[in-house]
């Protein structure tokens, strides 16, 4: 899978992301730091990769919905200190089916993860 990790996640990520078999870009990495939403979302598509953040102003699923895009996976904690980011970003990829998740709005909490397909 093709993934664009946000900076709101921690760079720690893409390593063993990388490991799992994903080709994986980050935003500092491509010099997007800083740079607005749109701009993020916009290099996210034309790369064609899935988006993982922690950003809300990604969260309307009406916006990015489901078979609009190349996928987005919002994680939204409780506590989300980058061990804790790290730890369940890293259960999500080894446990699910995220395979199957391009073009899919997907939420992420602490016990729980919710896939929307396109229709």
């Amino acid at each position: 899978m093709k993934l664009k990790l946000d900076e709101n996640l921690p760079a720690t990520l893409a390593a063993p992301l990388a490991a799992l078999g994903h080709e994986v870009d980050t935003v500092p990495g491509e010099g997007l730091t800083g740079r607005p939403d749109p701009t993020v979302w916009a290099a996210a598509q034309a790369a064609q990769r899935f988006l993982v953040t922690q950003d809300l102003d990604f969260s309307d699923a009406r916006v990015y919905a489901p078979g609009t895009h190349h996928g987005l996976l919002l994680v939204r904690l409780r506590s989300p200190g980058r061990l804790a980011l790290r730890a369940r970003v890293m259960e999500i990829f080894a446990r699910e089916a995220t395979e199957t998740w391009g073009r899919c709005f997907v939420v992420a909490t602490e016990n729980k993860v919710r896939v929307r397909r396109p229709p």
